[in-house]
């Protein structure tokens, strides 16, 4: 299967929270690549300003799912909710 959707997560995260973050991360990237419908690529992408998570999936449907799935709302946001400065920025992408 190939990516045809990708969803991008933007977090503002301080400096002293990015490890927290980053075990987040890896905690749930095998899991994620394992067991979520659709799901192709994770990758963590730091930048001065915010962390970024970009996740792949075979359709926007998939990636919509992700959202609403157990994994997301009561794993991944509730580990990373104490460390985030401001909400998160969330946007699905079509490939072209």
């Amino acid at each position: 299967m190939e990516v045809k959707a990708y969803l991008e997560i933007t977090m503002k995260i301080k400096d002293s929270n990015r490890p927290a973050a980053a075990k987040v991360y890896m905690d749930y990237r095998t899991p994620f690549l394992n067991t979520i419908t659709g799901a192709l690529t994770k990758s963590l992408l730091v930048r001065d300003a915010d962390v970024q998570v970009l996740h792949g999936f075979g359709s926007v449907e998939h990636a919509q799912a992700y959202l609403n799935s157990d994994m997301f709302n009561n794993d991944v946001a509730i580990g990373l909710q104490p460390l985030w400065s401001a909400d998160p920025e969330v946007k699905i992408y079509t490939v072209a």
